[in-house]
């Protein structure tokens, strides 16, 4: 699977995936199930890379002392909002406002988008940013909800 930056804003940024072959509806639930619980996980602050304790303690985290006010130091990251998956022949599409989680969060979802590759449905490429030609991304693609 090829990964590629396009102009890239967090706050209007859409996620194109090219695929091997038109998806089933099977294949399409995996790859909404994959986006709609990495929105949701980032709708809930998860990718705030100012708070990885457990990560930067190393490998031994055996009675770990964990800071449970950690995050009242730190600035909120949810993700805000998320558009409807949308499908054209061999390509995928959806629009994120990613808010103000950290970019921690797409290498998250690149590391499950290869691993969904390789077990259920080939992805050719992912594109983060940028428009396609002969797919406009106007206003009304943008149904979004919170």
């Amino acid at each position: 699977m090829d990964v590629q930056f396009r102009e890239f804003n967090p706050f209007d940024l859409w996620i194109w995936l090219e695929f091997e072959n038109s998806p089933s509806p099977m294949e399409q639930q995996y790859i909404e199930e994959l986006f709609n619980s990495w929105f949701f996980l980032g709708k809930l602050g998860g990718f705030n890379a100012e708070n990885l304790q457990v990560m930067e303690t190393g490998i031994d985290i055996s009675y770990m002392d964990y800071n449970d006010n950690y995050e009242t130091s730190t600035m909120m990251a949810p993700m805000h909002n998320m558009g409807e998956f949308e499908y054209l022949e061999f390509w995928g599409r959806c629009w994120f406002d990613l808010g103000t989680s950290d970019l921690i969060a797409v290498d998250i979802l690149i590391n499950a988008l290869t691993q969904l590759s390789h077990d259920y449905v080939p992805i050719r490429r992912v594109i983060f940013g940028g428009e396609n030609e002969g797919w406009p991304v106007g206003k009304q693609s943008q149904a979004v909800f919170n």
